[in-house]
């Protein structure tokens, strides 16, 4: 499947683009001042698997292929952001071409990194987004009940269920909560899918901390998040973009020893790009031979047929059957081989759910 995105969205001078730098090692131009980013800067970055680190010990493949997920740095709203303020319509549409909204939430103190509003205050921060964001698809609400009016007078069938959907989103939009916020069941959401309205995106909000807030990442603006994302039932991540930034720029040991210099066991950027891939509701399976060790995206529960298409899209019009193998079967028993010999291969067919970690080789007719 193609590359999932996800938005890194806020207000200028938050650190989206010290973050774009670090998660992408990108060099995206990061400068105290709105508006430095104009056009979205995009990178394509791997999914951090250790899984896929264990497989090639024991596999010795000549490639090693992690799966991937793509950040979208989109430039830093403003308030009236919706009506086209600070270039706000072009970075509405560039949003609306995410699958997901990263919000990065400034959570930090310091008189040298001007705020857009004069004050550090998180969940105000949040506000101004979220309502600029919800604005943008009230205004696209009310132009398509009133477009498709004259349909749905005639009784157009197709038109009134839509437009049934769509006055059942706006009142949320009016009060500024997202569209996610309404409880809409697969056909409605069906009906609307092609609005690509922006607030239907799960949401995470990413605070950045600073450098005096190592190793716990914890401070009030932080826990005023936490208590905003639960409400929200979003994600909440905690980093210090700065110290992310300077990790990237060492190689695998030396930012092991940089972490844990710091205090850290783990880095930031593992855990926002994890909690993104969960967001938009992907897994992964894995493939294993002398060429290649690679982590194959698909969508959660995804039927083995459609997980084969990802390798080559004719592997699921000649699907014949997976062998698949638990991926500590294979870590215990010293590979494939020596699992198959344990009686660990399972043979399933074209109604099999291929679960997250799954080691798999699939059996097919193709020409």
């Amino acid at each position: 499947m193609s590359n999932l995105a996800c938005g890194i969205v806020g207000l200028p001078n938050v650190g989206k683009s010290t973050l774009f730098n670090a998660i992408a090692r990108a060099g995206a131009e990061a400068a105290n001042y709105p508006f430095c980013t104009i056009e979205p800067n995009v990178g394509i970055v791997p999914v951090p698997d250790v899984r896929v680190d264990k497989l090639s010990e024991i596999v010795k493949p000549n490639k090693i292929q992690y799966a991937t997920i793509e950040f979208v740095d989109i430039a830093g709203l403003v308030r009236g952001a919706s009506s086209g303020e600070g270039r706000g319509n072009q970075f509405l549409e560039n949003i609306q071409h995410t699958d997901a909204i990263v919000q990065v939430v400034r959570c930090f103190d310091n008189d040298d990194v001007v705020h857009v509003d004069g004050q550090v205050d998180p969940i105000s921060d949040i506000e101004t987004i979220n309502l600029e964001l919800a604005l943008a698809d009230l205004e696209k609400v009310n132009r398509n009940i009133e477009r498709l009016g004259k349909k749905v007078r005639s009784g157009d069938k197709d038109a009134v269920k839509t437009v049934e959907v769509l006055q059942k989103i706006q009142p949320a939009l009016n009060e500024g909560k997202a569209i996610r916020s309404v409880d809409l069941n697969d056909d409605e959401k069906q009906l609307i899918k092609h609005y690509m309205f922006i607030t239907v995106k799960e949401m995470i909000y990413c605070c950045n901390v600073s450098e005096d807030d190592l190793p716990e990442m914890e401070n009030d603006y932080v826990q005023k998040v936490r208590v905003c994302g639960a409400e929200e039932n979003a994600g909440v991540v905690t980093i210090c973009a700065q110290i992310e930034q300077e990790i990237a720029q060492l190689d695998k040991e030396e930012a092991a020893e940089f972490l844990a210099d710091v205090g850290l066991t783990e880095s930031g950027l593992d855990k926002l790009i994890h909690k993104s891939f969960q967001t938009l509701g992907l897994s992964t399976y894995l493939t294993a031979g002398e060429i290649e060790v690679r982590a194959w995206t698909i969508p959660i529960d995804c039927p083995a047929p459609q997980a084969a298409a990802v390798i080559h899209t004719d592997f699921e019009k000649g699907f014949i059957r997976a062998e698949v193998i638990a991926f500590d079967d294979v870590i215990e028993h010293g590979g494939r081989q020596g699992a198959k010999e344990a009686g660990k291969v399972r043979v399933e067919g074209k109604d099999y759910l291929v679960q997250d970690g799954d080691v798999i080789l699939f059996l097919t007719n193709t020409k």
